[in-house]
């Protein structure tokens, strides 16, 4: 006997970037090996985003004014991954296989009143062992405030209110598929008794999506890791820059200090000559001053008074 099987997970924003690419299969490689490349192209959308899941999120949060308080932890995407088992797939045929994952995604629409508009993405993977629906939507629930006025609010935890809110989830979900006209038996309300867990791993792609969103989760981290390196990278040329700036002035500071050091010892130098050159000079005027007096046989004091008096009248303030 085959069943109706819908399965949800929740996810916060950091996670979003790996479900988006392994959903839309945006990646080269793949941990899954089940999937087969070749037969990706007959993979389709029900409805396809155009644009990444955090980027949609965001669109969506403006469009419609979302309240909801968005941190770090909240979830605030929904992930469905919708199917059955390969024999019922088999059994039913390509056009009803399409009619069956249109089917689900009219109930997902209107569960919990929720609204196509919050559906992000509904894409069917045809490449695997066993066909299969992931569809992304944002759990918004519809309030009215204080002063009786409608608003919608991001609130995984008030979507799935309730200890049974899942279990209403499979109730609903297979009497409507039973009600559009496909048999199969309602799965099993603890566990999954009915399907094996590798086989449940592989056709909601458990181990793939844990690979995308870990691997994603580690390119973030180098990313990240990256930025900042460049940053401090940064930060070092322009402190190393100002270093430069500030030894070169400080090397022309050195090197002018140098040439006055150099300049004052050459003043120094000068001034030890001139006052070598004046002594001589004093000591040869002072031997002609005595000549003269001698051979002229003048008083010293008179002769003195003589020789200031003709200074002072010639050369004296000229």
């Amino acid at each position: 006997m085959s069943y109706a099987i819908i399965r949800n997970a929740n996810y916060k924003k950091d996670n979003l970037a790996g479900l988006y690419k392994h959903n839309e299969r945006k990646n080269t490689n793949y941990s899954n090996k089940d999937i087969a490349k070749e037969k990706s192209k007959y993979n389709y959308s029900i409805k396809r985003c155009n644009t990444t899941y955090a980027n949609a999120l965001k669109l969506l949060q403006q469009q419609y004014n979302l309240q909801g308080r968005i941190i770090k932890t909240t979830n605030v995407v929904c992930e469905f991954v919708i199917t059955s088992d390969k024999e019922f797939f088999d059994r039913i045929g390509g056009d009803e296989t399409k009619r069956y994952f249109q089917t689900a995604y009219d109930f997902v629409a209107q569960y919990q009143n929720l609204g196509e508009q919050y559906i992000l993405s509904a894409t069917v993977h045809m490449d695997e062992n066993t066909p299969h629906m992931h569809l992304a939507f944002i759990p918004v629930v519809h309030k009215i405030n204080k002063n009786g006025e409608k608003l919608e609010k991001i609130a995984c935890s008030e979507y799935w209110k309730g200890k049974n809110s899942y279990s209403q989830l499979q109730d609903s979900f297979y009497k409507y598929i039973r009600e559009n006209g496909f048999d199969l038996e309602r799965g099993e309300q603890r566990g999954t008794k009915h399907i094996k867990p590798e086989t449940l791993k592989q056709i909601t792609n458990y181990d793939n999506i844990k690979y995308e969103l870990t691997h994603e989760e580690i390119h973030q981290l180098e990313t990240k890791n990256t930025a900042l390196i460049v940053q401090q990278n940064k930060k070092l040329i322009e402190y190393t820059n100002k270093l430069k700036l500030q030894l070169n002035k400080s090397l022309c500071v050195i090197q002018n200090v140098g040439e006055l050091y150099q300049e004052s010892t050459r003043l120094k130098q000068e001034n030890q000559e001139l006052k070598a050159k004046n002594n001589s000079l004093m000591k040869y005027i002072e031997k002609i001053f005595r000549v003269v007096y001698l051979v002229f046989d003048l008083p010293k004091e008179a002769f003195k008074l003589m020789i200031d008096s003709f200074y002072n009248k010639n050369y004296k303030d000229k």
